[in-house]
């Protein structure tokens, strides 16, 4: 932007914008390897542990007893309400809808889910950390959707590991090649009616197995991190980084290197490129509260902006050499939006367990690795998915549900509820590429900024996906026994399934795509890309071990480029 007049404002070896889950990730790999790195966070200032300010509350604790102040979030935070993580004790770490506007069509609707501030949605995420397989990296060259990966699951497995062993992650070893072993600390165990409904899954549904989810959340003391004590909702912030975020695992590392500058508040108004060096000179700024204008010169940039925001930054860096958004030769960033197809799930009630009380709050889902258009089953639509869900004990908080009042209420709720268990599916989103993110002509946000724009739509295949998904969570839950009380076999908006990817993916060749197999920019060698926008495809697996895998890959690449100075 021509009117912005950047002065240089510091010369570092590597800028990173983001503080997230990859943006930490790269900040530890870019700091130990010897670069002085500045980091670039959007959002403000969150101290670990000290800003988890509902970590430790009962629900009674709380102004409004954990139910949310409704009239302020329905004005305020109507679509970071929706997220199954927001409630009264994590909704700081949300941002305000209204501050932070987006432009989306009525007809394609998406939920960008978002947190603005130190370590970024890393305090909030779900945990769970499977891998990719070997397929979900061969299907898209097979069927002819999206772009062929660059990369086979050989090149990443070692990366892989590289990220298990560092963050820790619990999981059952199962033996199946749809959910890959790892490097993987011991399970946390199932309860009595997951137990169950895994027995009679292996008995009567051959090809499928329920386990442990894979998680980030430690089993086990790990790398001077303390097992989890199960104390309750992860998404208020774990002050004993019994799971992997970056503000309470990689900055901190980062940070005891001494080469690691963190800055707050700066909102990036675009990456600068130099035609005869046919490279990236830096990132423009603005500060958020101050909106003083500065400029940051390195010679390597990494976008960890998330999915979006990416996009955003990419297409906010025009100039003549690329007058449709940097590194943007072939027009696909911000196309190809993708989030898993999720929202449809089965809930069935269980008894004959009356005896059984669940210990503590575990903080895993069970998983059901992907069973479709595998191992020769053949389903009406391409590719699969995978189930994540729960059994539990109802207690005390049905009683809002109830229409027993005085003594007969407390009566009823001194003793245990009913068992229940839900199935929700995580399928594969085929890439379309008018699901995009443009910037809006006309809108701009308080920084004078043009307004993401994003258009989604739910394709066939997705809705093929969630109605199949529905049907086999019903069969298994009933065959175990449950009697089915929910069931829904249609998506949710895109966004809520919080896995954006897509916008700046990976390919082979850069017609067709904007990174190659290293997350390096097809023009641009020292440009490189390792949070979701970089994904060629989604898999039915969540994907944040993916990102720190092809991080911590692609800064292993990088500083290996600089040494011989090719970048």
């Amino acid at each position: 932007m021509t009117d912005m007049h950047p002065t240089p404002a510091g010369t570092f070896d590597a800028i990173i914008v983001g503080s997230g889950a990859s943006g930490g990730m790269a900040a530890r790999e870019l700091t130990r390897k010897g670069l002085r790195v500045l980091v670039l966070e959007r959002g403000h200032h969150v101290e670990h542990g000290t800003d988890y300010v509902g970590e430790d509350k009962n629900p009674w604790e709380f102004k409004f007893r954990g139910l949310n102040d409704r009239q302020h979030v329905k004005a305020r935070q109507p679509i970071q309400g929706t997220s199954a993580s927001f409630e009264e004790g994590s909704s700081q770490f949300w941002v305000d809808d209204i501050d932070y506007p987006y432009d989306q069509s009525p007809d394609a609707p998406f939920s960008w889910i978002r947190g603005h501030h130190t370590g970024g949605r890393s305090i909030t995420w779900g945990r769970a950390t499977p891998r990719l397989s070997a397929l979900n990296f061969e299907e898209p060259g097979q069927d002819g959707h999206g772009v062929d990966w660059p990369i086979r699951y050989p090149d990443i497995a070692p990366w892989y590991s590289y990220a298990e062993r560092y963050i820790g992650v619990s999981g059952e070893m199962a033996g199946n090649a749809n959910v890959p072993d790892g490097e993987l600390l011991p399970p946390m165990p199932l309860n009595c009616v997951e137990q169950h409904v895994r027995d009679v899954i292996r008995a009567q549904f051959p090809g499928r197995t329920l386990m442990p989810e894979r998680s980030s959340v430690l089993s086990v003391d790990h790398n001077d991190r303390p097992a989890c004590h199960y104390c309750g909702p992860c998404y208020r912030g774990c002050s004993t980084a019994s799971y992997y975020s970056s503000i309470g695992v990689s900055l901190p590392e980062a940070q005891a290197t001494g080469r690691m500058t963190l800055i707050d508040n700066a909102i990036v108004a675009g990456v600068d490129y130099d035609p005869a060096t046919r490279r990236a000179t830096g990132v423009r700024v603005i500060d958020a509260v101050t909106r003083e204008r500065r400029f940051y010169a390195a010679k390597l940039i990494f976008l960890n902006a998330s999915t979006v925001g990416t996009a955003q930054i990419l297409l906010l860096s025009k100039s003549d050499a690329f007058p449709n958004g940097l590194a943007n030769r072939s027009d696909q960033v911000g196309r190809n939006l993708m989030d898993h197809v999720y929202g449809a799930a089965v809930t069935a009630r269980f008894s004959g367990f009356d005896q059984e009380r669940p210990i503590g709050n575990r903080p895993i889902n069970v998983y059901v690795p992907r069973f479709r258009n595998v191992d020769g089953d053949k389903a009406p639509f391409l590719r699969g998915y995978g189930y994540q869900g729960r059994a539990w004990r109802d207690i005390w908080n049905r009683g809002e549900e109830t229409p027993l009042v005085g003594a007969a209420l407390k009566a009823e709720l001194r003793k245990p509820g009913p068992w229940y268990m839900r199935l929700g599916g995580f399928g594969d989103c085929l890439p379309m590429p008018d699901n995009r993110v443009t910037l809006h002509p006309t809108k701009t946000d308080q920084w004078g900024l043009p307004q993401v724009s994003i258009a989604f739509v739910r394709g066939p295949n997705d809705l093929a996906i969630a109605r199949d998904s529905a049907i086999q969570a019903a069969a298994m839950l009933k065959a175990a026994g449950g009697e089915i009380i929910y069931y829904k076999d249609t998506p949710g908006p895109g966004g809520l399934a919080i896995h954006e990817q897509g916008t700046a993916r990976m390919g082979r060749d850069p017609a067709t795509s904007v990174l190659n197999a290293h997350n390096q920019a097809h023009d641009i060698p020292n440009l490189f890309v390792t949070d979701g926008a970089c994904m060629a495809s989604t898999g039915a697996a969540n994907p944040t071990l993916t990102y720190l895998a092809l991080t911590a890959r692609a800064c292993d690449y990088a500083v290996q480029q600089m040494a011989q100075h090719s970048i």
